[in-house]
């Protein structure tokens, strides 16, 4: 065995990696499988995909620990991550501390670059706020869709757009080069997500994924999981 395998929200994808050489230092095991949407990951997992750790919103969390995808004792909170905004680096930044600001500039952009808004945490809620400020259809035909933020964050890096902007978890954002953080969701519009790491009932490596469980909670990672994006819920 070469590498754990992971099935995991987009939202962990840059705080996994940060984590990574110390992990192959302590075990000997890179991290390998996908990183996407978090309805698709559980469903992936539903479908016999081998894992070993499962890193997930909290409520779909429970809901695999419920169908016994998961062993309950090995359930550990990470922290919360924002939705939020993101420009191109190099973009001017756009104000969105209210909802009036981020009707703006959501009206304002070209192109919209966002998640899948059916199976994504993000998605679901940008659809959502959308409806909220009474622009979906007229936005409907700037909406760049992908299948994850982090595929979104790319393709608003490489946009040739005038004026583009995307809409993710400020994780996804944070980690992606040639996008900035622009600023999260403001209040009434706003979504802070609890993301939950397990381990896999089939796991075939159950042990080694407990222990990246325990350097992705860990205080030793607190700094690397603020610089992330989390939110930490030991404050």
């Amino acid at each position: 065995m070469n590498a754990l395998n992971i099935l995991s929200g987009g939202a962990a994808q840059g705080l996994v990696a940060s984590l990574a050489p110390k992990f192959k230092a302590q075990t000997g095991l890179d991290i390998a499988g996908e990183f996407g949407a978090v309805g698709a990951m559980a469903d992936k997992l539903r479908q016999g995909m081998p894992a070993d750790i499962v890193i997930l919103t909290s409520a779909i969390i429970t809901k695999l620990a419920q169908e016994n995808w998961l062993v309950p004792a090995s359930i550990s909170d990470i922290g919360l991550v924002e939705t939020a905004i993101g420009v191109r680096s190099g973009d001017p930044l756009v104000a969105v501390n209210d909802a009036t600001g981020l009707r703006a500039a959501l009206l304002a952009a070209d192109a919209i670059f966002v998640p899948d808004t059916k199976a994504s945490t993000a998605g679901i809620h940008v659809a959502k706020v959308l409806r909220q400020l009474g622009i979906a259809d007229e936005v409907a035909s700037r909406l760049r869709i992908f299948p994850n933020g982090a595929t979104a964050m790319r393709h608003l890096a490489l946009s040739d757009a005038a004026r583009p902007i995307g809409c993710t978890q400020s994780t996804e954002i944070i980690s992606t080069k040639g996008v900035t953080l622009s600023g999260v969701l403001p209040k009434g519009c706003d979504l802070a997500t609890m993301y939950t790491a397990a381990v896999a009932m089939r796991a075939a490596a159950a042990l080694q994924a407990q222990h990246l469980i325990d350097l992705l909670t860990g205080d030793d990672a607190r700094g690397l999981r603020i610089e992330a994006g989390f939110l930490d819920v030991r404050n």
